[in-house]
């Protein structure tokens, strides 16, 4: 296996492009003989300057639209592995894709991001906010409903771009995807975990391969982060308990210390009025016992939030 070429397939942005040669390079570190071959495939939710800031479609598969191509080409074997935001990624992967296997997880937080304002306090009312995100919507309005929260799209160079531009006062962007590709220099603040749960898996690279492919799943073993796996495997469980679509504002987060696992999860009203959340903390030293626990708290979540928040479980969480 180890001297045969290994197809990663991506997307052609800059933080994609980087994420599959942190990927490659700790594959080649495990095998110094084994063959990188990096495939740039475009998708249907690249952002192209006619869509304007229109969301993605959710009927069409909402975040999914990140991933459909790619695994399009990964089931039909032209790639081996792909590789992803865990954040962007559907909890029901299509028929024959597996993805259990994640680099050891970067900061989960989300960062304030502006070139006028130098904290979340000097905010000024009624301060136009650029995000993608429901749920960091949800979030910021929860925090201050006087914000003005607009949709933007496109990659992070692209949106810091628009807000030099003036498009916005400030945005919200994930902290370690600004650390990945050096755009650290307008971050104002890091939320803390108590500030803004984050998206079920942010901060996380995964790789996805075809079930079938034993060989490929023993190959990835050596690179994966089993705590950080555990973690996801709880978080991306309980998202498919509440069968979250790209339309509903929910937190996931969980973190493990001292052999205790504890998850947090959030669902928030989209104008931010309300909010429900639920903690619990368990021993778990294997990825069944996480997604159990998990989809046990998402479960017990689903029960106090309101049946109109959730979505229907046919459009799959992101």
């Amino acid at each position: 296996m180890i001297d045969r070429k290994l197809r990663i397939g991506t997307r052609g942005s800059k933080m994609a492009l980087m994420q599959a040669n942190q990927v490659g390079c700790a594959l080649q570190a495990a095998y110094p003989d084994l063959k990188i071959d990096i495939t740039v495939i475009e998708t249907s939710g690249d952002w192209k300057p006619e869509h304007g800031e229109t969301s993605l479609s959710e009927a069409d598969g909402g975040k999914g639209l990140f991933a459909k191509e790619i695994e399009q080409e990964l089931l039909g074997k032209k790639i081996d592995i792909a590789v992803h935001s865990v954040k962007d990624m559907s909890s029901f992967l299509p028929a024959g894709l597996s993805m259990h296997h994640y680099l050891k997880r970067d900061t989960p937080c989300d960062a304030l991001v502006s070139h006028v304002y130098t904290s979340f306090e000097d905010l000024p009312q009624g301060a136009t906010i650029g995000s993608a995100s429901v749920r960091r919507k949800a979030a910021l309005l929860h925090k201050r409903p006087d914000l003005n929260i607009v949709n933007i799209r496109g990659n992070v160079t692209t949106r810091i771009k628009k807000m030099l531009a003036g498009s916005v006062d400030a945005l919200i962007l994930s902290a370690s995807g600004l650390e990945r590709i050096e755009q650290t220099s307008f971050i104002q603040h890091i939320f803390s975990i108590e500030e803004m749960l984050p998206a079920c898996g942010q901060g996380t690279i995964g790789i996805e391969f075809r079930t079938e492919d034993t060989d490929i799943c023993d190959l990835l073993a050596p690179i994966h982060d089993f705590e950080t796996g555990l973690c996801l495997s709880a978080e991306r469980a309980a998202l498919r308990a509440l069968n979250g679509s790209c339309r509903t504002p929910i937190g996931a987060y969980a973190v493990i210390e001292g052999g205790l696992m504890s998850l947090t999860v959030t669902v928030l009203r989209l104008d931010g009025t309300k909010l429900w959340t639920e903690t619990a903390t368990q021993k778990i030293d294997e990825d069944i016992k996480a997604d159990q626990f998990g989809f046990k708290l998402g479960l017990k979540l689903k029960d106090m939030v309101e049946p109109d928040i959730i979505s229907d479980p046919i459009r799959l969480s992101c």
